[in-house]
């Protein structure tokens, strides 16, 4: 099977979920959901690292993970690509300098500064040479833009070497253009069209959060070629919902 990485390069797009709560059953059963993938999110959870590892053990293969760490921080990244991880989400980047040293922190040298340590990711030390031959070529890193600053700053960016695909984070975007949750707001449909739009014509992968089916089926739609489709939580609250009103 092809990398995340390669994945993300070719239709047809791929469609995931964010987990966000620290329990391995939910992470089992959505991987066998047919997700394309499940996004284990340290960032806006309760989750640590330990807790993520668990996860991606449920998961146990049947789809590739990815992991945003909390902050863009080189021990978080080493930690979260330690677990085995298929690909990292970087979030909040704000300038093509933040980019680049970041991505540094995910690739072995001489592409990159990734530390070296035995851990799940290597098999404990057993598939340590195997590991390092693959990790730059195949490790997916998904850069967040969920910032005007990081819009302003896109083409820049977008020379980051190393960098799998960009994904927009619309409420943050909303936030930072002074109108929060306001997700159909004429500012924050320009600035996405400006990332869309450059990044087809630069030929980089693009993604975007969607919290309902519409906002997803606009977004394949509109050719984005990464889907974070809503959350384990509000999945599970949408499905119990679905089920008491057919009770009416």
């Amino acid at each position: 099977m092809s990398s995340l990485h390669e994945r993300l390069r070719h239709p047809p797009a791929l469609v995931g979920t964010i987990l966000t709560l620290a329990s391995p059953d939910t992470a089992d059963i959505l991987s066998q959901a047919g997700f394309d993938y499940l996004w284990i999110d340290l960032e806006h959870s309760a989750m640590d690292v330990g807790a993520g590892l668990e996860l991606i053990r449920a998961i146990g293969g049947r789809c590739p993970t990815v992991v945003r760490v909390a902050e863009r921080s080189e021990a978080w990244i080493k930690k979260a690509l330690d677990t085995g991880c298929e690909g990292i989400v970087l979030p909040q980047a704000r300038s093509a300098e933040e980019v680049f040293e970041a991505v540094s922190w995910c690739r072995y040298p001489p592409q990159g500064r990734r530390g070296v340590g035995l851990a799940r990711a290597h098999g404990y030390g057993a598939g340590f040479a195997s590991y390092l031959a693959n990790a730059n070529d195949e490790l997916a890193v998904i850069v967040q833009i969920e910032h005007i600053q990081a819009v302003e700053e896109l083409d820049a960016i977008l020379e980051a070497p190393g960098v799998s695909a960009l994904l927009i984070g619309p409420a943050d975007l909303s936030g930072s253009l002074g109108v929060l949750g306001q997700l159909r707001h004429p500012d924050v449909v320009e600035a996405i069209e400006r990332v869309r739009s450059r990044c087809a014509t630069a030929g980089m992968p693009l993604g975007i959060y969607a919290p309902d089916a519409p906002s997803a089926r606009q977004a394949l739609a509109e050719g984005f070629r990464m889907i974070a489709y809503g959350t384990d939580a509000s999945l599970l609250l949408g499905a119990a919902h679905s089920a008491l009103a057919g009770l009416g």
